[in-house]
């Protein structure tokens, strides 16, 4: 079959009514106007708020915290230190994306003995004013031991390492080591031989990188207001990507029943990851409860560079061999990830992910979490697979150019299909990156010549596995025939229409005639966090299941009303008919008026657990990316992008094209100019959006999308999740393009203008 590519199109899967529509989004309208309310916007009476005092250190011992001068200051109410949380022994906990142990929340929170990265909350004041809180916060004398960093993987796993936390000890292959140090864990995954594959090989490739510690860049900062109220529940409103992860975190760090705590989600903006961890609701909650005030906490962007979880630092090598038809035949991967001050880099992820796109059967992953003094890492879209697409896309690039073989075509003789297993042993169902590589190899940008020695094109693909976990969701019917559809996913993305739309088809009702709302803890069943590329498979199913709980409901109302058997109706294009007689039929809206009169209201439920990590077989991504390189400067300019994507099934196909354009806008930044610049001491210097360089609509072309649709065999749309496997490729083929552009191929991140010419140099090019 023959395609006409045209910009942002579709490679369509299924005929639905509502599902591939463009309806507009329920939300639009308050947010366009101003009328959404966000976490800064919420107030309460007799508010007070709340500064922090942070180490100025990034390695630093606790000596003693004086808080009377800040105390005895006018318009304080309350003073809190690490002391003031409950002790917590080391129990980890799920969080919905993850996992986290609870003295390392706690001392996350507020730190205890030590200060483990600039910017660490030592302790907080809760004052009439954010000027007279900011002004205690300055009286507060800490005492520090400073002690020396350690800032990368490689520092921290050094022999005669500073070491961050005496207690550590290294989970060996399962096995707990003996002796103090900084690697949390070093796991192994093994697929067949590799060694055997590699002296089999013809062609062996072995290449270093490194990466820099990168942020979400989210715009909205961190926001808790928090009331501990004289009946001992507690109440947060907060900007968070999951309300109930909050109040599991709450109810691990201050020792609470969740029964007694009560999450309210407000409007997020952004989060891509970074805003699942709890930083301030905790200890919102202990200054309300010291001063009987509810307690209102806004992060300044320094604080949100300094002291929240960008995505991690690494450091990769990667081996790959081949026969001299291009048939990979073994694949090593050494992955060292910083986790910031405490355990949980995403190396776990990475090593999913690593070579997940190909069928290669032999194969060995190790995986190595680091501590290093900077802030905890946190998720940031597909966590970890960035980085090592980065490596193992350039690795092939390499190989293709040694063997004479175009780049998609060795990409193609070995692409993981249904049954390919991986070195983790998670055999793949249904998935899309065969087809995803055909549409790149077919798209007319690929083809199309370059008219400049300084202009260069690079490929790469990459892979994120989603997640399934648990949703709820509740639908009320309306008398006039819409509905109201309760569900606990915060919406960053859309996820509003996407999840309405899915009980629409089900109804078949318009989107515009499904309410659907965000809300708290107490008035929904659990719902794990708006992560992982979650919300439009698994509460999107919720939804769906939800929606057959009404439609069953109502046929039977419509069986009662008409005395026949339920059995012989069914509902079709949204009107309520008889299998058999035609002269039975009734539409959504004409039956939804009666219910009242023929016993009451009627609720439709669905609550699941739509599975854990690689449910329906994940998404898969690519990019063809045009650059042109500066021989003089180094500067990189992306001329044209084309981003490819497996969805699944487009519920609406404009946010999936939008979330595609996002994520490859935020690939390009941490390709070209994002990094935590940091000096030797741990001090990071471009802690402002002025230093720390965001592309803007200045640096970029107009990225065209193509969506492909190789439906989820579990999910009932077939839907997968697109939030993430977008970011994942744009490193790697900007890589191959500045390679094919100047010959100077990098094996660092960023690869900015010094950087390249450093490289350049460096080769003598």
């Amino acid at each position: 079959m023959t395609t006409t590519y045209e910009p942002n199109m579709i490679l369509k899967h299924g005929d639905y009514k509502v599902i591939g529509t463009r309806p507009v989004r329920h939300d639009g309208a308050d947010k366009v106007t101003g009328r959404a309310k966000y976490g800064a916007d919420f107030h309460a009476n007799d508010i007070l708020h709340a500064k922090f005092v942070r180490s100025p250190h990034a390695h630093a011992r606790i000596l003693s915290i004086d808080t009377s001068e800040a105390e005895a200051m006018d318009g304080v109410y309350a003073v809190v230190t690490g002391a003031d949380l409950p002790e917590v022994a080391d129990q980890v906990v799920a969080l919905g994306e993850g996992a986290a142990n609870l003295r390392y929340l706690r001392n996350n929170v507020l730190a205890d003995d030590k200060a483990l990265y600039k910017g660490h909350a030592i302790a907080a004041v809760a004052a009439s004013s954010p000027h007279v809180a900011e002004e205690a916060a300055d009286k507060i004398v800490v005492e520090y031991e400073v002690l020396d960093p350690v800032l990368t993987a490689p520092e921290g796993m050094a022999d005669g390492a500073p070491i961050l936390d005496e207690s550590l000890r290294t989970s060996e292959m399962g096995e707990t080591a003996e002796g103090q140090s900084n690697v949390a864990e070093h796991f192994r995954q093994v697929k067949g031989d590799v060694e055997a594959g590699f002296a089999e090989s013809d062609l062996v490739i072995e290449r270093e990188f490194d990466t820099s510690t990168v942020h979400q860049g989210y715009i909205e900062p961190h926001v808790a207001t928090g009331l501990w109220n004289t009946d001992d529940k507690i109440t947060i409103w907060c900007s968070t990507q999951g309300s109930f992860s909050v109040r599991d975190e709450m109810v691990g760090v201050l020792s609470k029943p969740a029964s007694q705590i009560k999450v309210v989600p407000m409007e997020i903006g952004g989060g891509f990851g970074g805003k699942i961890p709890a930083y301030l609701e905790p200890t919102v909650a202990v200054l309300s409860k010291k001063s009987g005030r509810p307690v209102k906490a806004v992060m300044t962007r320094q604080e949100v560079f300094e002291a929240t979880g960008p995505t991690p630092g690494s450091h990769m090598t990667v081996k790959i061999g081949v026969k001299n038809d291009g048939t990979i035949l073994a694949a090593h991967a050494d992955l060292q990830f910083e986790a910031g001050a405490f355990p949980g880099s995403p190396v776990g992820a990475a090593a999913m992910c690593v070579f997940a796109s190909y069928d290669i059967p032999n194969q060995q992953i190790d995986g190595f979490d680091v501590v290093v003094n900077k802030p905890k890492t946190q998720a940031y879209r597909a966590p970890g697979s960035t980085n090592v697409a980065f490596a193992t896309e350039t690795v092939l690039n390499e190989i293709a150019e040694k063997l004479g073989m175009d780049p998609i075509d060795l990409r193609l003789k070995n692409v993981a299909v249904k049954g390919t297993t991986r070195a983790d042993g998670v055999t793949f169902p249904r998935i899309g990156a065969k087809e995803v590589l055909e549409a790149m190899r077919d798209h007319p940008h690929y083809s199309e010549p370059l008219d400049s020695p300084t202009k260069g094109r690079g490929v790469g693909i990459g892979y994120w596995f989603n997640v399934g976990f648990k949703s709820a969701v509740n639908i009320s019917v309306n008398p006039d025939g819409t509905i109201n559809l309760t569900e606990g996913s915060t919406d960053i993305g859309g996820t509003r229409a996407s999840v309405a739309m899915q009980a629409a088809e089900v109804l078949g009702i318009r989107a515009e005639d499904v309410n659907p709302t965000v809300v708290d803890t107490d008035s929904i069943g659990h719902t794990d966090v708006t992560g992982g590329s979650r919300v439009t498979y698994a509460t999107g199913w919720a939804a769906y299941e939800a929606a057959q709980d009404v439609k069953r409901q109502m046929i039977a109302r419509a069986a009662l009303i008409w005395d026949v058997d339920a059995d012989s109706l069914e509902l079709a294009d949204g009107v309520f008919r008889s299998k058999t007689d035609e002269e039975l039929n009734m539409t959504f809206a004409e039956l939804a008026e009666q219910l009242n009169d023929t016993g009451g209201p009627i609720m439709g439920r669905g609550a699941l657990d739509a599975g854990g990590l690689g449910v329906g077989g994940g998404s898969f991504a690519g990019n063809i990316v045009d650059v042109e390189v500066d021989p003089d400067t180094g500067k990189v300019d992306i001329l044209r992008f084309t981003a490819v994507q497996d969805a699944g099934k487009a519920i609406h196909p404009s946010y999936v094209e939008g979330q595609m354009q996002g994520g490859s806008t935020q690939g390009i930044g941490w390709a070209l100019n994002e990094e935590y610049f940091m000096r030797d001491d741990g001090m990071m210097m471009n802690s402002t959006l002025l230093d720390y360089r965001m592309p803007t609509s200045l640096d970029l072309p107009m990225i065209d999308t193509v969506i492909v649709e190789v439906p989820s065999e579990q999910q009932p749309f077939g839907v997968r999740g697109v939030g993430e496997a977008n970011i994942v490729p744009p490193p790697a083929a900007i890589a191959h393009a500045i390679y094919n552009a100047s010959g100077v191929r990098m094996m660092r991140l960023p690869m900015n203008p010094a950087a390249v010419t450093e490289e350049k140099m460096a080769n003598g090019s």
